[in-house]
């Protein structure tokens, strides 16, 4: 009986032989090294195991309780100590950013979060719930920022991220506004900051270019770059960076099924590019290389405190000459700092102002509620947004 001959499989990788001495040493060091991280990872895996076993402990806890499954004050505190811990080589950015993924999967083994966000996904409110709260949570598109706080006020979502500042473009009105509408019920419960970067996305070669798709807010944030790179494209206005990218994709697919030269372009995240199919053509092209936006997680509850914290406060100073000078003279007196000051109209009365404010410190301490106590005298209406935890990193 004849055997069947097996089929020929690929040739065998030819190795190139070492030809260095150090060549030589680095196939005789590198096994050696490595068999010691596969048992440091051995050890590893089952810390993390123990820990996420006492991680399900504190969940039951907190539930029976009635407690928040996500405490910024908790995490802020887990952080310090890790950074605080760490003698390197290792970055501290990087051991938070395996802290925070560690910590959302924690989330995902307590009780499962909903995040609501400014969307589409793709956009840099998107990116930065996914680096605050890493990928182990599910994430809610809510179109518009008044959507992220209705349903944060309905509880359809558990805690929402919105924008309230860009530190070149100011604050985000649509954010004040819904603040405006909604003081007493959605509380501030952390603050996180964004390195933003843009990115010119596309699925064509840089010199085919001819239509730029983007929010006008980012145009203006990169326009030096424009004017020097693409002087003659045309720069067509979007709702939102993620929508420039999804459109951007759409014209590229249909000028391939007509066989024309696709030349749409969109600015926006690396994560958009990555999401609707589209190459990162060129990075960071804001003219602003330290450009900055600052958002807040939005919730029905109140964070407790670190020691680092802020509190930030809306206010409609009473109609008398020098009240609003009044009023941020009490937090003077009282040796609290004011980090930020925004305005609004207050939709009651024509030239009338709601005003908000950051403060230095919590509510539970005790010289910022004096000065709030005190601040209110000189007030028509002043309401506590919330006391979160100083973000002292940029994601």
């Amino acid at each position: 009986m004849t055997r069947a001959t097996p089929p020929a499989g690929p040739p065998p990788e030819k190795v190139a032989k070492p030809t260095t001495k150090a060549e030589r040493a680095a196939l005789v060091a590198l096994p050696k090294l490595r068999t010691k991280i596969d048992a440091i990872d051995h050890k590893l895996v089952g810390l993390l195991n123990e820990r996420a076993k006492l991680v399900v402990e504190v969940g039951r806890v907190k539930r029976a309780a009635k407690l928040p499954i996500y405490a910024p004050h908790r995490e802020a505190e887990v952080l310090d100590k890790v950074t605080s811990r760490n003698a390197g080589p290792l970055p501290n950015r990087t051991l938070e950013g395996v802290y925070r993924e560690l910590m959302s999967g924690s989330f995902q083994l307590q009780q499962p979060l909903r995040i609501g966000y400014l969307g589409p996904p793709g956009s840099f409110s998107h990116l930065a719930a996914t680096r605050h709260f890493g990928t182990s949570v599910a994430f809610e598109d809510l179109h518009e920022i008044d959507g992220v706080f209705t349903e944060v006020q309905r509880g359809h979502v558990n805690y929402g991220l919105v924008p309230i500042e860009n530190s070149t473009g100011g604050g985000i009105v649509e954010t004040l506004d819904a603040f405006q509408r909604r003081a007493g019920e959605i509380f501030v419960y952390a603050e996180v900051q964004l390195e933003v970067h843009h990115c010119l996305l596309a699925q064509c070669e840089p010199k085919a270019v001819r239509r730029i798709h983007s929010k006008p807010e980012v145009f203006s944030q990169c326009r030096q770059w424009l004017a020097t790179q693409y002087p003659h494209a045309v720069l067509i206005p979007a709702a939102s960076s993620s929508r420039a990218a999804i459109t951007a994709a759409e014209e590229c697919q249909k000028a391939r099924e007509i066989g024309a030269e696709a030349g749409s372009a969109a600015i926006g995240s690396e994560l958009a590019g990555s999401l609707y199919g589209l190459k990162t053509l060129f990075s960071r092209i804001e003219d602003n290389s330290s450009n900055i936006t600052r958002f807040f997680v939005i919730s029905r509850s109140k964070a407790g405190r670190t020691g680092e914290d802020k509190t930030s406060i809306m206010f409609n100073a009473a109609d008398k000459p020098g009240a609003l000078v009044e009023v941020l003279g009490v937090f003077q007196a009282h040796g609290v700092n004011l980090s930020h000051i925004d305005k609004r109209p207050s939709g009651k009365q024509n030239w009338a102002y709601t005003f908000f404010i950051d403060a230095a410190g919590h509510l539970e301490d005790e010289p910022v509620s004096r000065a709030i106590l005190q601040a209110r005298e000189h007030c028509i209406e002043l309401h506590v947004l919330g006391s979160y935890p100083r973000s002292r990193r940029v994601l």
